[in-house]
């Protein structure tokens, strides 16, 4: 079932620190929103419509209530990291990232600003702009990239193994013995002995063949042996790549002096 997890941050940095991180552990870029509020509603003319979209944002998500009122109240003064996730568990892990990488505590930073309006002091989280007691100081943000490097376990190849069975012919010669009865006549004319005269009565005699038949006996052995095992090696890497940071040059400019324009004269408009 999808989900959204949503995460608030103070500085811009931290915010595209989130996201890359979230990038890093498999979730869907374009499952990854990031939004800087606190810019959008120091544009002036446009301050009203982007509140009104935070606003409406938050509403859709937990009604109108006072949970929605405190997210839209921080979401105002700082980054918001959206993540649409696809499910439970990726939406744990979205949190756990958003968590570490330094999402502010919605009901904490509420009361910091309201606390901070109860005062009379209007302080921007990220533009810097702070008015107090009738004077203004602008803080410009320095934001840096830093890259992270990780490791994560990835599968890169391995084996599979089938057996099957197979029948081949074989043959094996021995040889066998057979016994066959046979019967001879022999014509003789000699006086009866003494014997002859005591076998001289009725009688039955029975002689039996045999013969040698081959049997077939089958016995498995085991005739080999597979063993499987894995070794783990380590390499050294260097990974490469780019950040970007903030660059901000500041020039004095002199005093009763301004920057001309093109088209200008120092003694007036072009031209007269």
């Amino acid at each position: 079932m999808a989900q959204t997890v949503i995460g608030i941050f103070e500085k811009g940095v931290d915010a595209q620190t989130a996201v890359q991180k979230l990038e890093t552990n498999r979730i869907n870029p374009g499952n990854i929103d990031i939004s800087n509020q606190s810019s959008a509603s120091a544009v002036g003319t446009a301050t009203r419509t982007d509140s009104d979209k935070i606003g409406n944002f938050f509403g859709s998500l937990f009604g109108n209530n006072d949970e929605a009122r405190k997210h839209t109240e921080v979401a105002r003064k700082g980054w918001v990291v959206t993540v649409h996730a696809d499910s439970q568990q990726e939406a744990e892990r979205a949190a756990d990232i958003l968590d570490t990488c330094g999402a502010v505590d919605v009901d904490e930073r509420s009361a910091q600003v309201r606390n901070t309006q109860a005062t009379g002091s209007a302080t921007n989280l990220n533009t810097g702009t702070t008015t107090t007691g009738g004077t203004t100081d602008r803080t410009i943000p320095i934001i840096e990239e830093r890259m992270q490097v990780g490791k994560e376990n990835v599968e890169t190849g391995g084996i599979r193994m089938r057996s099957r069975i197979v029948e081949r012919p074989v043959e094996e010669h021995l040889r066998l013995r057979e016994e066959h009865v046979h019967v001879e006549r022999h014509p003789v004319n000699r006086p009866a002995t003494e014997r002859d005269i005591q076998n001289f009565k009725e009688g039955e005699a029975t002689i039996t063949e045999h013969a040698e038949r081959a049997i077939v006996n089958k016995e498995a052995r085991v005739v080999e042996e597979i063993k499987i095992g894995k070794h783990t090696e380590e390499h050294d890497e260097t990974i490469r790549g780019s950040v970007r940071k903030t660059n901000v040059e500041v020039d004095k400019l002199r005093p009763g002096t301004e920057q001309r324009r093109p088209g200008m004269d120092p003694k007036g408009p072009a031209g007269k």
